[in-house]
């Protein structure tokens, strides 16, 4: 209970809602809307907590070393989703609204009539509209908020026993895959239509529309236009791909979802319970406080460390802008402008590695890659988003001449400032090598006692940290509607929470340095966290003097339990989203919809790669107005990466495949800003008092730095550190940085003074040469020479052993279509160019003067590069030196030179027409 019984009552005040209010509305979207109160409140508590405690274990090593309790993937896929659909149902409450209610009863009525229409000749179809009307009726008899009918008590049941029907007849199953018999069709048609009305629930009608669209173009194929047309597949078909085997519902997004996303997402909720949420807003109010816009850029920074522990943009807006937005306020930010800051560092928490959205985690099975590897390639994107944000925030500050909050102290002369500064990283580096050297060292020399060695050295420098934090003031969570007379001091609020670092460096450890996999990684990160909730109260307690134990201990139990059941609710709707979403993988691989869509976006772009990718970025916006991002992803990469990848292989431009994916997952980020429907630009405008459209307006143009930054790593994977060194992903790391500063500028109309229009140009026009300065070098300078294909064994010879000779070549693909493309061939060694292009796997004949591939050797470069018999060779583009695409630079900072002049001297012209009047 507060002190302050005008606390509830101030809110209003500032245009916003409640704090129960914000907590009903988290709650209504993650992690589901009835609450805990009462037998039954004690009883999803329970299963909450089962959930979690199920999940920990199949993580654990623990299962292996007793030899008992050992789930296989698809076992423990099944036990999965049954917890999230008994827990959708009994913790989310049907929307009633018209649309909502139509809909809820139109998609069962309407699977029913196409299962039954499916279904061959000889079977049994009466159950089937029996399925659908009682949950028809179970819709119609309504769901009240505050309690759980028995009706739901049942759909929650029967849910979740269809989803532990592989877990219960496995080994069943596996002797029958592809003739499924009547069991598996009623489990199945009942799973299928339960896990739709779940997905209506937990995640609004959007992904429920989508999956039930799949269902119905599974069905109705032959009667589609001729494009998209297929066979059609029956409901034997459709229930052995969508329920009883691992090609649909049960597939690598439910999997990804069951064995590294729930680890990470309690993670994060035990590490918010502890009270690391807290302290990292503190830390960053009083490290930036101070500033121009001093809040807005806390703001930023908070939000960029809860983003560490949230997997929710919603969840991240309301922890963090409850007290960022009123602040941001206080110093002159409009209702919209404070929300709109929220709402872009909020999103851009799940791009910041090493925790990033769940998409990441699908990335590493879809992209076949390492979880280090994804990190390391997003990283540079995320932390230069990061910065140009803080930038925004900087100038919105210079053009509304705002000041920050007041110090609590007199800060040291600069040069003193910076000699610490340059101290504590040095010592900071220090420590980092002799833990990774110390590290090196205990393993080899303790093989069977190294984790426990380990174990202990953590807890030394916990008990330390902690009684660091114990002679320090407990961090309150201050009320950001009272007057604010002075930032919290620096050092104090620092040492405060320490402690909570450790996990963090624990899971980064974990997924960087033992390179273990993410879901292990998390697994150590949470049990580490779990020791923490259990002893950082009684040993605080303990180092103060305060007495009753017992209290602190049993408080700390509560904050484990609590942390545990949030953690499972926030799954809820991460679970239902992976599930559907696989409905729709799967529909796509049975049907064949993705190859009929590539030629649907190659007619639509002319081929044509930059407007494929705009068509992607629409898509992804469009679809994430009503999916998560998790599903977004998940539909998007699997419908239009390969035709990105296809088609940029088309036009000569070699796109790798974490980039197109990291495309589609930034797009699906950028779908919870944009207004109509950006659910986050909502909830800020609901702790601002703003305008919710406006504020996602806002958001939007403040956004615009990650929206741009997609496309220019697809064109340069430099960004994504692919095939740099270090010293060269500094440089870019430098100038990119700079090149989005300067995107900024541009976009926000403000650099060192207000732009006029050309400036604005000029600063664009800069920043795309500094990102792709090859763009411009390639025109004054191509990089390759167009020989003829007769040349083909000169250029071989031509081009240095190691280095890519491109040819463009037509032919037909895999399902006879005609296609020109242009391969990239490695050159091996060789005494004749002839001799190359042999040893490389090819063997050419000459018809009539048009060159035709005659033959390709069996795993030889020349099949990797795509290339096969019968394909005629167009051109043979040779490599040739060009000048340094740095040199572009020169004109453009002699440009940002000239618009720094020009806005000087109007800054310094203003001062004296201000004297003047």
């Amino acid at each position: 209970m507060s002190d302050n019984p005008n606390q509830q009552q101030q809110a209003p005040d500032r245009g916003g809602l409640s704090q129960a209010e914000l907590d009903a509305l988290v709650a209504s979207s993650d992690t589901g809307g009835r609450g805990t109160t009462g037998t039954v409140g004690i009883f999803l508590t329970c299963v909450a907590l089962a959930w979690s405690l199920f999940q920990l274990w199949i993580a654990s090593p623990i299962p292996f070393i007793v030899g008992w309790g050992v789930f296989n993937d698809t076992e423990s896929r099944s036990i999965h989703l049954a917890f999230a659909i008994f827990l959708a149902f009994a913790a989310f409450p049907a929307a009633r609204s018209k649309f909502q209610l139509g809909l809820g009863v139109v998609v069962p009525v309407v699977l029913a009539f196409l299962f039954m229409v499916g279904a061959k000749e000889n079977a049994s179809t009466w159950w089937i509209p029996l399925v659908a009307a009682a949950l028809v009726l179970a819709i119609l008899l309504g769901s009240p908020k505050d309690r759980v009918p028995i009706w739901e008590w049942a759909l929650g049941i029967i849910g979740a026993i269809a989803a532990l029907y592989l877990y219960a007849y496995y080994r069943d199953i596996s002797g029958r895959v592809g003739a499924p018999i009547l069991q598996d069709f009623v489990i199945a048609v009942i799973g299928l239509i339960l896990l739709l009305e779940a997905t209506r629930r937990a995640l609004g009608p959007a992904l429920m529309i989508v999956a039930s669209v799949f269902l119905v173009y599974t069905v109705l194929g032959p009667y589609m236009p001729s494009i998209i047309a297929h066979k059609g597949n029956s409901l034997a078909e459709i229930v052995n791909h969508q329920w009883i085997t691992t090609e649909g519902v049960f597939g690598i997004a439910l999997g990804v979802s069951t064995s590294f996303v729930f680890l990470f997402v309690l993670f994060g909720s035990l590490l918010d319970r502890a009270g690391a949420g807290n302290y990292f807003i503190q830390v960053a109010f009083s490290l930036m406080g101070h500033m121009k816009g001093g809040p807005a850029k806390a703001a930023v920074v908070s939000s960029a460390m809860t983003g560490l522990i949230s997997g929710s943009s919603i969840a991240n807006v309301v922890t963090t802008g409850t007290f960022t937005i009123p602040l941001m306020k206080k110093v002159g930010f409009s209702s919209e402008k404070a929300g709109a800051v929220e709402v872009a560092s909020s999103v851009n928490g799940q791009i910041m590695p090493p925790v990033m959205g769940a998409a990441a985690f699908l990335m590493v099975e879809y992209v076949g890659i390492p979880y280090f590897d994804v990190v390391k390639h997003a990283f540079l994107p995320a932390v230069i988003s990061y910065i140009a944000l803080v930038y925004i925030v900087h100038l919105e500050a210079l053009k509304a001449g705002m000041q920050g909050l007041p110090r609590a102290y007199t800060p040291k002369p600069i040069i003193q400032r910076l000699i610490g500064i340059a101290f504590s990283v040095a010592a900071i580096c220090a420590l980092s090598f002799a833990v990774y050297y110390g590290m090196g060292w205990i393993r080899p020399a303790f093989p069977n006692a190294a984790g426990y060695i380990i174990f202990v050295f953590l807890t030394l420098v916990y008990v330390g940290l902690l009684y660091v934090a114990s002679k320090e003031e407990p961090l309150e969570l201050d009320d950001p509607n009272a007057p604010v007379t002075a930032l919290p001091l620096p050092g104090p609020t620092v040492r405060s929470g320490l402690h909570f670092v450790l996990p963090v460096v624990v899971l980064v450890w974990a997924l960087m340095v033992d390179r273990l996999s993410p879901g292990l990684s998390a697994f150590w990160a949470t049990a580490y966290m779990v020791f923490i909730l259990l002893t950082q109260r009684p040993l605080t307690a303990i180092m103060r003097g305060e007495g009753k134990i017992g209290n602190t201990v049993a408080q700390g139990v509560k904050d484990l339990i609590d942390g545990l059941e949030t953690g499972a609710r926030n799954m809820i709707g991460i679970g239902i989203a992976t599930a559907t979403a696989g409905i729709i993988v799967g529909a796509v691989s049975q049907t064949g919809v993705g190859s009929a869509l590539a030629d649907v976006v190659e007619v639509l772009s002319g081929g044509n790669i930059l407007a494929i990718l705009f068509l992607t970025a629409i898509l992804s916006l469009i679809l994430g107005m009503g999916l998560p991002t998790t599903a977004n992803y998940i539909v998007v990469s699997a419908l239009l990466a390969p035709v990105i990848v296809t088609l940029g292989q088309q036009n000569g431009l070699i796109v790798p495949l974490i980039a197109v994916h990291l495309f589609v997952f930034y797009f699906g980020i950028m779908a919870d800003v944009t207004p109509p429907v950006g659910l986050a630009s909502f909830a800020a405008a609901a702790v601002s008092g703003g305008d919710p459209i406006r504020t996602g307006v806002v958001a939007f143009f403040y956004s615009l730095r990650t929206a741009a930054l997609p496309f220019l790593f697809i064109f340069n994977t430099e960004l994504l550190l692919i095939d740099v060194t270090w010293v060269q992903g500094i440089f870019v790391f430098v100038i990119a940085t700079i090149a989005m500063l300067l995107f900024a500028a541009a976009t926000q109309g403000w650099f060192i003074a207000r732009n006029r229009i050309y400036e604005t140009l000029a600063l664009l026009l800069i920043a795309f040469t500094l990102f792709r300065p090859g763009f411009w070098m390639d025109m004054v300078a191509p990089p390759y020479s167009e020989e003829n294909p007769a040349e083909i064994a000169a250029a071989a010879m031509a081009t240095p052993v190691g280095e890519d000779l491109r040819l463009r070549v037509a032919g037909v693909n895999d399902l006879g279509d005609p296609i020109e493309f242009v391969a990239i061939l490695p050159i091996k060694e060789g005494a004749t160019g002839d001799e190359r292009l042999t040893n490389a796997g090819l063997l050419f004949r000459d018809e009539g003067g048009t060159l035709f591939i005659d033959d390709v050797t069996f795993g030889s470069a020349a099949e990797s590069a795509g290339l096969d018999w019968d394909q005629e060779v167009l051109r043979v583009l040779r490599p040739i030196d060009q000048p340094s695409k740095y040199l572009m630079f020169i004109p453009a900072l002699l440009l940002l030179g000239l618009v720094v002049f020009l806005q000087r001297g109007r800054n310094a012209r203003s001062p004296r027409k201000s004297a003047a009047a």
